[in-house]
């Protein structure tokens, strides 16, 4: 039978009333310990490990880090039975991410849709209400394309050549509400700058860059949306009136938030940014720029 128990990928340790009988290999190579060594002594000396001791006693499971690895720990009549969950809750960690990030980024084609169609209730002359059906379709047709790239890990999914004014009239619409909301003024500069990038992608950067400085700067304000060709390549950009920021990095990261958030968001607008522009070769960053205020920025490479 323990030649058996050798084989399983679950760490196991046979007992007698809580003193250690058998330990199987996964359970040897993990408590750095031998069967000629621990054999009829006390969980607790083998183990080493209150909680483990207090689980054969009571009986139950539990869950927790040992050698660097996460074990989930079940005790049943006469043994203890430890399995690897390492990479599963890493599996989980990441499918949390994944829809941190996809909330985050439905929101704002949802919302242009919803807008959309609120003012298609009322009786709109025959032009505006085409022009309202025209961005509906627009903002479905990326919801779309957000749905397909679930599929492809948010791969970049058409580079075409494309001038930034296609990008920023479709912005200047999708955060039209929020800025007559917060009084804050959108100025826009480089519109005939050309890039060969994803367009939506493109245009979630985008947005999510203005709705950080919209709503983390100062309101009343203005920011400043620009592209520019800098040492061969295009920086797109949104600059604010704000203070310096203590640590612009920080801020990259998931779930942070800079220091004005005021409980706004997810705190994942920038981690999304750095992840949409690294996949293109590209670098996100945030810095001072003096008497002028905080900018942040992606480059998109020629």
């Amino acid at each position: 039978m323990h030649s058996v128990l050798d084989e399983l990928p679950q760490a196991i340790i046979l007992h007698d009333h809580g003193r250690v009988s058998f330990l199987n290999r996964m359970a040897r190579e993990l408590w750095h310990v031998e069967n000629f060594t621990a054999r009829g002594r006390p969980i607790i000396e083998v183990l080493r490990r209150h909680t483990l001791d207090e689980l054969v006693r009571k009986g139950g499971e539990l869950e927790l880090m040992i050698g660097g690895r996460e074990l989930l720990c079940k005790s049943v009549p006469g043994a203890l039975i430890c399995e690897d969950v390492t990479e599963k809750n890493q599996s989980q960690r990441e499918l949390r991410e994944v829809m941190a990030v996809l909330s985050h980024e439905f929101r704002t084609p949802v919302a242009g849709i919803m807008g959309v169609l609120e003012a298609l209730q009322y009786d709109l002359p025959a032009e505006m209400r085409e022009n309202f059906v025209s961005q509906g379709l627009l903002e479905v047709r990326r919801l779309a394309r957000l749905v397909e790239d679930m599929t492809v890990g948010f791969r970049v999914s058409t580079l075409r050549d494309i001038q930034f004014r296609d990008v920023t009239s479709r912005a200047e619409r999708l955060l039209q509400p929020e800025l007559e909301k917060t009084g804050v003024t959108l100025k826009v500069e480089g519109e005939d700058v050309h890039l060969h990038a994803d367009a939506d992608k493109l245009l979630q950067v985008v947005l999510n860059l203005a709705e950080n400085a919209i709503r983390y700067g100062p309101n009343p304000g203005v920011i400043v949306l620009k592209a520019a060709l800098e040492h061969g390549q295009v920086w797109i950009g949104v600059l604010d009136e704000g203070r310096k920021l203590p640590d612009y990095e920080v801020i990259f990261k998931p779930h942070q938030r800079g220091p004005s958030a005021k409980g706004y968001g997810s705190g994942m607008g920038l981690y999304i940014i750095r992840s949409i522009a690294e996949s293109w070769g590209g670098v996100a960053e945030g810095r001072h720029v003096p008497q002028k205020g905080n900018e942040f920025r992606v480059s998109v490479p020629l």
